[in-house]
């Protein structure tokens, strides 16, 4: 990091409105009317710089709405009567890019007709060359797609004027530094840079040095550990990590809870161990197929499985609404993970709990965390095994996977109308409705998911027939 770079840290304190903001009115109207009222620290404290127009390098957690703050950055200055690239965030995964992408969508929705594409891999090439050919104001994109379709001369950077890198530190771990070097070799030298990442190790200092070194420095300080967090730590000695998994599910009834390993082994073994105990679960790692684990996360968001086995990697991005329960099957590696892993419960003023199993060698482990906490750890007993004797509980929905999307002209309005027709179905019995380019998803209760299924099998949405099936 350049001696230059002036830095500044913030501690928590009762953030200004959005209104305070010299944006425009219609980013005004779009943040009032998805409820945006207050700004988070990081947005109190990078929006002024990034509205000026600086470069900006951002340290913040995950879920601390940093997405919102470089969104309303590109949203701001762009010119929506171009149909040039303007804006570029770089994410590490697929499924961090699609969040980011709505979310600059949702804020973007009293501006007009602003187009947001996404470039990732794991997905053909071809409708992205397609889309490409229409033009788009904002690519969200990982690296190795943006520097494909870049190598083959489909993206034009002319007009670009903005440079978001998000989660930069993610994006390093997984290999993407030669990338993201050649891609900002290929924009324009004058432009705005935000980088935001939530560890500042070494090796985001040297791209930071190389790709900003005039930036201003913004680190925002973690909230006190999650104070609407309940912690509990539990000593894994006598039983194995799965059935300790299995004890602690039974004895807590989650209506939602993620399940983090270290390893893809670890994550394919507990699911497979889950599975065969009758509980409402699946998994998500990075060996899945990119549509495995697409619809696994679709699952888990529509309450069609009660629990989700994930790695760390495989997890970032991930964003439910009121998760229940965060259980660590293994000690993160350092306390900034354990951080971000338990900061996935408790959110926006929610009451949220986090279990972590301490295996005898994570003994170093745990008194790192320990100088983080208000308190020494206690190690509890696991759950008696009397708990094993109830029947877990299943998810409350099943997701339908339909063979028609947004390439199709679907709505969710029209796959509800279907569905509720003649009073078919009462629209209490339809949850989250999630549509991609060729496919459409609908949670409907569980209890009535056969009767759904028949109604879009036999019907017609939109005066044309689709087919069908349970995601399973």
């Amino acid at each position: 990091m350049s001696d230059q770079a002036p830095e500044t840290t913030t501690e928590l304190e009762p953030a200004p409105a959005f209104t305070t903001l010299q944006l425009p009115a219609e980013l005004q109207t779009s943040l009032a009317d998805a409820g945006y009222t207050e700004m988070t620290p990081v947005q109190a404290q990078s929006l002024p710089v990034i509205l000026a127009g600086d470069d900006v390098i951002t340290q913040a957690k995950t879920g601390s709405g940093k997405t919102a703050a470089f969104a309303l950055g590109l949203l701001a200055k762009l010119n929506v009567k171009s149909f040039q690239v303007q804006g570029l965030v770089l994410c590490p995964t697929r499924e961090l890019a699609e969040q980011v992408a709505d979310e600059i969508r949702k804020l973007a929705r009293a501006m007009g007709n602003v187009k947001v594409l996404t470039l990732c891999g794991g997905v053909p090439s071809r409708a992205q060359i397609a889309s490409l050919e229409h033009g788009a104001h904002i690519l969200v994109g990982t690296p190795g797609r943006i520097l494909d379709h870049l190598t083959q001369q489909r993206l034009d950077f002319s007009q670009l004027n903005t440079l978001v890198l998000d989660e930069a530190d993610r994006m390093l771990e997984m290999g993407f530094q030669d990338d993201l070097q050649a891609i900002v070799k290929a924009l324009p030298a004058k432009r705005q840079t935000l980088l935001f990442s939530a560890t500042y190790p070494r090796a985001i200092e040297q791209l930071a040095k190389n790709v900003l070194p005039k930036a201003t420095r913004i680190s925002v300080a973690s909230e006190p550990q999650h104070s609407q967090i309940s912690q509990q730590f539990y000593a894994l000695t006598k039983v194995p990590g799965p059935q300790a998994v299995m004890r602690l599910l039974q004895q807590h009834q989650p209506g939602s809870c993620v399940v983090f390993c270290n390893t893809k082994r670890d994550v394919q073994q507990l699911n497979d161990t889950l599975k065969a105990h009758g509980f409402s679960v699946i998994a998500l790692h990075g060996d899945l197929e990119q549509k495995d684990r697409d619809q696994a996360l679709i699952q888990f968001s529509n309450q069609s499985a009660r629990v989700l086995v994930a790695t760390d990697v495989a997890a970032r991005g991930l964003d439910i609404d009121q998760l229940d329960l965060v259980i660590n099957l293994n000690m993160a590696h350092d306390t900034d993970t354990h951080i971000h892993r338990i900061g996935r419960t408790g959110r926006a003023g929610a009451e949220g709990m986090a279990l972590t199993l301490v295996a005898p060698e994570d003994d170093y482990k745990m008194r790192l965390l320990e100088d983080l906490m208000p308190a020494p750890i206690k190690l509890q007993e696991l759950p008696d095994i009397d708990v094993m004797n109830q029947k877990p509980a299943t998810a409350p929905n099943v997701t339908l996977q339909i063979s028609g999307g947004k390439k199709h002209k679907l709505r969710p309005g029209d796959i509800v109308g279907a569905l509720t027709r003649d009073n078919q179905l009462a629209v209490t019995d339809i949850g989250k409705i999630q549509l991609q380019s060729m496919w459409g998803f609908v949670a409907v209760n569980r209890k009535v998911s056969q009767k759904a299924l028949d109604i879009l099998n036999n019907g017609k949405i939109k005066g044309r027939k689709f087919k069908a099936w349970p995601l399973v």
